[in-house]
């Protein structure tokens, strides 16, 4: 599970968080580590190397969020106030934050926080008012990342500027990684390589980007280090196009 983290003034990048993509895949790049062969403190390795990037904030999908959001029931809408399309803060002052891209609005939020992490989902315009007073009761904040889809350069500005997030650990599965791929704001990859080959076929790798033109990245080898249990990590920075330096 990702953890809370403490917040720090360093990075922060184009009036967006400093991105690090966070993973554990197999050495043929699969992430869903059902039925693998783990070695013993995978999960320890994992908290370990993500501490040392003191990230004010960790980002998931709605899949991955699911059982650390909880199930609370959705109430009945009482009223028939109109809830405005506006982002909404319950509180801009946590110690960390836990972020979830949920575009239809379903994780069933027990709290507005998990641990130290303060709550904020990631939406669509297109969730029904009764969704977001319910958010709103739960003390979860919410940011508007879109019409009927998320657009991923909005929303980091948007954390960027709501709650002063400058370092972001991305932690999905393939499907939001390959957004942030495509979309061009991953800064640095974190790979702890778990000594498995997967083989799978069909299942989710580490990035699985949207249909269109393959988001391919140059990238430059930052460290290796052989961990506890086989585990290699290995750090990675993107090299910038001048596109992509374009604010």
């Amino acid at each position: 599970m990702p953890s809370s983290r403490r917040r720090t003034r360093a990075g922060g990048t184009l009036g967006r968080p400093y991105v690090i993509c966070h993973m554990v895949p197999s050495v043929d790049g699969r992430i869903v580590t059902e039925g693998w062969p783990l070695p013993r403190g995978l999960l320890s390795e994992y908290e370990r190397t993500a501490a040392t990037f003191d990230a004010d904030a960790w980002i998931i999908g709605r899949v991955s969020m699911e059982p650390y959001a909880g199930r609370a029931a959705l109430p009945a809408r009482t009223g028939r106030a109109r809830i405005p399309r506006t982002d909404f803060i319950a509180r801009s002052d946590a110690p960390s934050y836990a972020i979830a891209v949920d575009p239809g609005g379903k994780l069933r939020w027990e709290s507005g926080s998990i641990d130290e992490a303060h709550a904020v989902t990631v939406l669509t315009e297109r969730v029904p008012e009764r969704y977001l007073a319910f958010l709103r009761a739960q003390g979860v904040s919410y940011l508007f990342g879109g019409r009927d889809r998320i657009d991923v350069p909005v929303v980091l500005r948007k954390l960027r500027e709501r709650f002063g997030i400058r370092r972001l650990l991305l932690e999905g599965g393939g499907k939001i990684n390959g957004s942030f791929l495509a979309a061009g704001v991953i800064d640095e990859l974190s790979l702890l390589v778990a000594p498995v080959a997967d083989g799978g076929v069909g299942t989710p790798t580490l990035f699985d980007a949207p249909p269109g033109p393959a988001p391919a990245r140059h990238l430059k080898l930052l460290s290796v280090e052989r961990r506890r249990g086989d585990l290699l990590w290995v750090r990675y920075g993107v090299r910038r196009s001048e596109v992509d330096r374009r604010p």
